[in-house]
């Protein structure tokens, strides 16, 4: 099987949070040397192009790219942010990063703050794990006394002051102009665009958000070089990815793997099916993104343009799967349901929108639907697409649009008949589909 660990390399001690453990891994290498050598920022973000490290917290833009935006000449103070709001039904791998290996993000953020000459720098923690959160202080700690953030680190003309922000659960504030808003003190609603973080960011000031993932794979990437990355995934997608598991599979769980794996073997590391059961239907990048029905998942590999070619996208690596004992349509209605709750309510299509989309969804679960409400959840949806401030409306409209696509039967006999093309006594033994801890 193609199982690389580069992020939870070396995770089966103890106390693997710790510094000491961290270090023992090679942990911090990668900043010491850059400081040793007064590495030239330059090199460092042509490293990191060359890694072809993709973002991971779902919209997958080259992160060289991105650092490359940040105005290195800019006079006054830039700001670094690590996005650990994790909220999305199906994703939970960013917190086991930093319960585990908190170390590689607090380096992988040092070494990209050197790179684009930032002094200050926040990691947002969602809300609803503060445990999680209580871990990266202990680590910040640590690593603030080993002198490896702070001022003049290790004894360098470079100095980086690093903070965990807790969250209060608010899904809006993963959109990273929300975050920003919230680590001001002000409600977490998105800004428009543009101007964008890197002219515009915190405090008014250029500011660079990559997510934890993303921070936790640099140090690999700057101690055993860009193109040793690349190879463990395949052209234009670098590296190793963590998928988050869940659903009606044997293991859930969070699975490191190269990037290009087929979906087949990630699904056998996962324990296969539960029950012996059929594969119905996948979504493979958090709830957001639309579902993909059980023949094309299966000739799918894991990456970015593979997934998209299938009409979905890799998104976070939340990969939720569902059995032949799945009801589609009660799933949408959950799914829309969670979206309706968590618009900020700033923009009228997705204000209105929302709730539109699961009223109607709703009503068809419960036996109410009208012949006319499929073409209606298509319009709505049409309408909400590409109107909105930030991408919730679209993460709402996606899985309707792709639901009834590929399982509109299943819509249409719930219009028809007033009941579930799945019997109930089918869907209860099935069990309810677990979708991990933000659910």
């Amino acid at each position: 099987m193609s199982e690389r660990n580069l992020i939870l390399a070396g995770l089966d001690g103890d106390r693997t949070w710790r510094l000491k453990d961290y270090m023992a891994r090679g942990g911090y290498a990668a900043l010491k040397k850059i400081i040793a050598e007064s590495t030239p920022p330059a090199d460092i973000i042509a490293e990191v192009k060359a890694s072809v490290l993709r973002g991971r917290g779902g919209a997958g833009f080259p992160t060289g790219l991105k650092w490359s935006f940040m105005p290195r000449s800019f006079p006054g103070a830039k700001y670094l942010a690590c996005n650990s709001d994790e909220g999305e039904p199906g994703t939970f791998k960013d917190r086991d990063i930093l319960r585990y290996n908190p170390h590689s993000v607090i380096e992988g953020m040092a070494i990209a703050a050197y790179a684009m000459g930032c002094e200050r720098g926040y990691n947002y923690i969602h809300g609803e794990v503060f445990e999680i959160y209580e871990r990266f202080e202990e680590a910040l700690a640590e690593a603030r006394e080993a002198g490896f953030i702070g001022q003049k680190i290790l004894g360098s003309d470079f100095s980086f002051e690093l903070f965990a922000h807790h969250g209060y659960g608010a899904y809006i504030c993963g959109e990273e102009t929300a975050l920003l808003e919230s680590i001001e003190g002000k409600k977490g609603q998105p800004r428009f665009k543009p101007p964008f973080p890197a002219s515009y960011g915190l405090y008014g000031k250029p500011t660079t958000i990559n997510n934890t993932e993303t921070f936790a794979s640099v140090p690999f990437i700057m101690r055993d070089g860009g193109e040793t990355f690349l190879n463990y995934g395949k052209p234009n997608n670098g590296g190793t990815k963590l998928f988050s598991i869940s659903g009606h599979v044997n293991r859930p769980g969070n699975y490191e793997i190269e990037l290009g794996t087929p979906f087949s073997e990630l699904l056998e590391m996962a324990g296969g099916m539960r029950g012996g059961r059929k594969l119905k239907g996948v979504i493979p990048g958090g709830s957001s993104s639309p579902v993909v029905p059980a023949d094309i998942m299966m000739d799918c590999t894991m990456d970015y343009d593979s997934i998209s070619k299938a009409g979905s996208m890799l998104g976070s690596g939340a990969v939720i799967v569902m059995d032949e004992t799945t009801c589609m349509v009660r799933a949408l209605e959950r799914l829309s349901y969670f979206y309706f709750e968590e618009s900020c309510g700033q923009c009228t299509p997705c204000r209105e929108g929302t709730g539109w989309l699961y009223r109607v969804v709703h009503r068809i679960e419960h036996g109410q639907g009208r012949p006319d409400d499929l073409d209606l959840l298509n319009s709505v949806t049409g309408n909400i697409m590409g109107r909105t401030i930030c991408a919730l409306g679209d993460a709402a409209s996606m899985p309707v649009q792709s639901f009834i696509k590929h399982f509109g039967d299943e819509f249409a006999y719930h219009i028809e008949h007033k009941t579930c093309l799945v019997p109930e006594d089918v869907q209860r033994e099935g069990s309810k589909i677990y979708v991990g801890p933000s659910c």
